[in-house]
């Protein structure tokens, strides 16, 4: 299975992506901004997710609201 990013690039563990929307973050007050760079993505069972620490923390986030940085 695959995993791709909204513009339908392959994204791989370690790669690098930038948040195409801002995003409020489930649980949270805090809202992760369009722009942001998460850098050394983690993939997940679920290819319409990664892992990526964003401000120090691990955050899950859809694949849908990233693109791939080259």
């Amino acid at each position: 299975m695959e995993t791709k990013d909204s513009s339908g690039t392959i994204l791989s563990a370690g790669d690098t992506v930038s948040v195409i929307k801002s995003l409020k973050v489930k649980g949270s007050s805090d809202v992760v901004k369009q722009g942001t760079v998460v850098k050394n993505i983690r993939l997940t069972d679920d290819p319409e997710l990664i892992e990526g620490k964003v401000d120090g923390s691990m955050i899950v986030l859809r694949t849908e609201f990233l693109r791939k940085k080259n």
